[in-house]
């Protein structure tokens, strides 16, 4: 008798949902490296547990992922991280199977940039509840089993998360058409590049806001609000220098990507993205710009950049 044979089934069942469980760990953690840890520690449970008593294994797996990420978010060291202003999501470049269900716009705008963003202004049970329905379309009654509340309870949770999160996006709720979005950002480079402030206040929302991680030089986020002061800095930020190259590691070229569903310009180098620089468009002009460039946060992003096929840069030399 081949008694491997249960394990190999066993495990092959847990493969079988590996990218969904990542693709929710990723949305509740907002980190990749996160969600791989807590992938695997689900792994680890699955392979301790008495499987024969588990009567619907994506379910189980679903609480065990979702409990695993909860203890995280809970965690002193991650309120100490996320409290000190130096926080933003990992970035992931459109096709990683972590970005996990496009198919409605409730699924994509949970994986946005702004989203999981203002998923840190919520409890870590409303930012479950809000993940498990808003991009995994889980009932109630599902959710109630995962985290262990009433139906009335997982309501009241995902009715307050829906109105912190809707009420504090910047124009709202809307997706840009690809097209116009790509125009509006290969206008800001060229202005930006150019150094011409008007017309970058033109491109940008009277509100427009600027967030970027200082390459993980600073402790805490650069932040930068109105279209006067975004422009300046997307001014002088985007202004190469002999400095910023030796800071990059070389001179990079500038691509145009989509990033977890957006716009974004990438710099890279070799195979290597160093920068990366998202947008969010609101009625037909640029309301937030993000800038990453702590290595730690660009690892995945690199990695999927060197198997995707990039268009013809933007810029070839910056």
């Amino acid at each position: 008798m081949d008694n491997t044979a249960p394990d190999r089934f066993d495990t092959s069942q847990f493969e079988a949902s590996r990218n969904r469980l990542a693709s929710l760990a990723y949305r509740l953690l907002g980190s990749a490296v996160d969600a791989e840890d807590a992938v695997q520690d689900a792994f680890l449970h699955w392979q301790a547990a008495d499987r024969q008593r588990i009567k619907v294994p994506e379910a189980w797996l679903t609480k065990v992922v979702t409990n695993l990420c909860l203890d995280r978010l809970r965690s002193a060291q991650a309120r100490r991280e996320r409290s000190a202003g130096a926080w933003l999501p990992e970035p992931l470049l459109d096709g990683d199977p972590m970005l996990g269900p496009a198919d409605t716009f409730e699924q994509r705008e949970s994986v946005s940039l702004a989203v999981l963003t203002l998923m840190e202004r919520l409890s870590p049970v409303e930012r479950a509840v809000y993940v498990l329905r808003e991009a995994f379309s889980h009932s109630h009654a599902e959710i109630a089993e995962i985290l262990d509340l009433t139906e009335g309870a997982s309501q009241q949770h995902l009715h307050r998360a829906r109105r912190r999160i809707t009420g504090a996006r910047p124009g709202g709720r809307e997706e840009a058409d690809p097209a116009s979005a790509r125009r509006i950002v290969e206008a800001f480079l060229a202005a930006a590049s150019s150094g011409r402030t008007e017309r970058l206040v033109a491109l940008l929302t009277d509100d427009a806001t600027a967030i970027s991680d200082g390459a993980g030089l600073s402790e805490k986020l650069l932040q930068f609000d109105t279209a006067q002061r975004v422009a300046a800095v997307a001014r002088a930020g985007f202004r190469p220098t002999p400095a910023k190259r030796r800071l990059a590691g070389g001179t990079p070229a500038v691509h145009y990507a989509l990033v977890n569903g957006a716009p974004a310009i990438l710099f890279v180098i070799g195979d290597q993205v160093v920068g990366a620089v998202t947008f969010d468009i609101a009625g037909g002009k640029i309301a937030t710009v993000r800038g990453i460039a702590a290595p730690a946060r660009l690892v995945r992003l690199s990695e999927d950049w060197r198997q995707h096929e990039p268009d013809a840069p933007l810029i070839t030399h910056w």
